[in-house]
């Protein structure tokens, strides 16, 4: 094996942990296996919520000098949500640099550090989905009538339809993907390995076996 720098070693038993014990709702993989810098993410809709039953695409992107800078995190499926940019990118304290930034209206403590992983990343994710961010909006638009469903406890249901027709948009695509899409809190907790259909995986990570130990409940919907 070529020289392994300290990030790819640490992006290379991220990756093991999260394809031996999944974060429940999301699927990862690399776009390319020789850059361990590029992920794809498959994101499954909790259910009980607007995304339920929705198949969204993202790609996370590393620095060279990870964990001690944050990645980007992007969705490929068009996404209507207030913190989350036309152009997929997402907005969210925990991938925005550590630094002291009074007028981010963001605590330092809110922003990315090293000890934060992509697991933290991602439930990071599915929580601003279900909860966004409203004072900070990446989407104006999408703010504006995020209030109104949530001010009228849903009796304004504008941003609930066009969240569903979104996910109705993404079954075709998982279709397309071979993708079976949990529709029940049961399916969507289920832990098991990823199965790969890469016969190197084992070589790719060889010698980056110690895993650590740590568990994170299932999505709980309130």
């Amino acid at each position: 094996m070529a020289h392994v720098t300290g990030s790819q070693k640490a992006l290379m038993l991220e990756m093991k942990r999260l394809q031996l014990e999944p974060v429940e709702g999301f699927k990862v993989s690399l776009v390319d296996e020789s850059n361990i810098y590029t992920w794809d993410v498959a994101i499954f809709g909790p259910p009980n919520t607007h995304y339920e039953g929705g198949y969204f695409k993202a790609r996370i992107k590393f620095p060279s000098d990870y964990p001690y800078s944050p990645p980007a995190f992007s969705f490929l499926t068009k996404m209507w949500h207030p913190n989350i940019y036309e152009n997929g990118d997402v907005c969210i304290s925990i991938l925005h640099p550590p630094i002291d930034d009074p007028t981010s209206g963001e605590l330092p403590s809110e922003r990315w550090n090293p000890t934060q992983s992509v697991r933290t990343v991602l439930l990071s994710v599915i929580s601003l989905l279900n909860e966004p961010n409203v004072s900070s909006a990446a989407n104006v638009d999408a703010s504006v009538m995020y209030r109104k469903w949530r001010d009228s406890k849903g009796r304004n249901k504008e941003y609930a339809e066009v969240i569903r027709k979104q996910v109705i948009a993404t079954k075709a695509e998982a279709e397309r993907d071979g993708v079976k899409v949990p529709t029940t809190l049961a399916e969507y907790c289920v832990r098991s390995s990823a199965t790969h259909d890469d016969d190197g995986d084992d070589d790719y990570y060889e010698n980056y076996d110690e895993l650590d130990e740590d568990e994170d409940d299932c999505y709980d919907e309130d």
